[in-house]
């Protein structure tokens, strides 16, 4: 068997093998969806990133003889290292063929640039951030991923550990169905209650105001997220971006600000599954599916909540039941029953409390993987 080898993406045709080699690995695996080609190259992209701003990548692909066999991105965050003065760098979309020495090759060269650079561990797999899809499915084979959570197969694992990852954090998401949110009867008392006390209100995306309920997410998010582990504050240029991405998909009636006397205390940033979209599309927006994202909008039949905050001034008021209350009847109107409020820190005793309230069901789990860079 010849060498593996692995190299620097330096070409375009190398970077065009390092987009599609994912269809490679997960032929005929019917729970997988295919990345939009052209989201994953502008993710990538320096010039159109403003995460690059304060980050630098480098992309590699692994070969034997001919045949690409895996890819891998390390990643130098000096965002995170401003932060948390941590020495960690990380790795990122990685994906392998079911071969040990394949993974060993490809994490062993992600290791050396991050070495290179006075780094200190190793963590991942983030593509590119913890801003981004993080972690790797580690509980939860049965079911599609939803927008913006990853997927991959379950000998991953092996991988990561036979290399010498550990468990750095694990990450959960839960299942919220109408029905069983609404038999719970909890939710409704709580939210009801604080309404009344507090006189919260909640409202939904102002579509017209774009701009400025953008600026009213970006102190919310940064705000109520600071203490979570491996947190990194979006830059304003960072959440420009991200919102000018999602605003062709997004569903006002779902995005939600709780305020209090006029002021915003709380957010939340719910999508719908367009997911179930984006498989049918494998991979192409252009010629024709882009026409998808309208025609098949109506068929979606999940959201995801994908942030939900509130200031830390106004914690433990139960302003997040309101929110929570808001969501799942905002869904129901759109004919929406299911739901996945991910990923929720293992360790955040406050919001795996506010799942359990909730009925909702525990139905998948990610995990984060560390090493120490020797």
């Amino acid at each position: 068997m010849s060498e593996i080898v692995v190299s620097r993406v330096e070409s375009k045709k190398d970077f065009k093998a390092f987009l599609k080699f994912p269809w490679h690995v997960y032929e005929g695996d019917p729970n997988w969806v295919p990345p939009l080609l052209q989201t994953v190259a502008d993710l990538l992209n320096p010039q159109k990133n403003p995460f690059y701003e304060h980050a630098e990548i480098e992309l590699f692909l692994a070969r034997r003889g001919e045949e690409i066999v895996g890819r891998v991105a390390a990643v130098k965050n000096d965002g995170h290292l401003k932060v948390h003065d941590d020495g960690v760098g990380f790795f990122g979309f990685f994906e392998a063929l079911d071969d040990q020495a394949v993974a060993d090759a490809l994490l062993s060269e992600a290791e050396r640039w991050l070495k290179e650079r006075g780094l200190k561990a190793m963590r991942g797999p983030a593509n590119p951030s913890s801003n981004d899809e993080w972690a790797a499915l580690y509980e939860g084979y049965d079911d599609p991923p939803q927008i913006l959570m990853t997927y991959n197969p379950p000998y991953y694992h092996k991988l990561f550990e036979n290399y010498g990852l550990a468990k750095a954090k694990d990450l959960y998401a839960y299942r919220l169905k109408y029905d069983a949110v609404k038999a719970a009867g909890k939710l409704t008392r709580v939210a009801g209650m604080v309404e009344k006390r507090y006189g919260l209100r909640v409202r939904p995306l102002d579509m017209k105001n774009y701009d400025a309920e953008l600026e009213r997410f970006k102190t919310v998010y940064n705000k109520a997220w600071e203490k979570n582990w491996g947190f990194v504050p979006l830059t304003d240029d960072e959440i420009d971006a991200m919102a000018k991405d999602l605003k062709m998909i997004i569903e006002p009636s779902v995005i939600l600000f709780a305020e209090l006397e006029g002021e915003v205390v709380g957010a939340a940033l719910v999508l719908l599954d367009y997911n179930q979209v984006f498989k049918k599309m494998n991979g192409k927006i252009f010629p024709f599916g882009w026409l998808k994202l309208f025609t098949e909008k109506k068929k979606i039949s999940r959201l995801r909540i994908v942030t939900l905050g509130v200031l830390p001034e106004y914690r433990k008021r139960g302003f997040d039941a309101v929110l929570y209350r808001e969501i799942t009847d905002r869904g129901d109107a759109l004919g929406i029953r299911e739901g996945e409020a991910s990923w929720v820190l293992e360790d955040n005793e406050m919001m795996n409390r506010a799942a359990e309230m909730m009925n909702a069901e525990r139905y998948k789990t990610y995990r984060v993987y560390e090493k120490p860079i020797a």
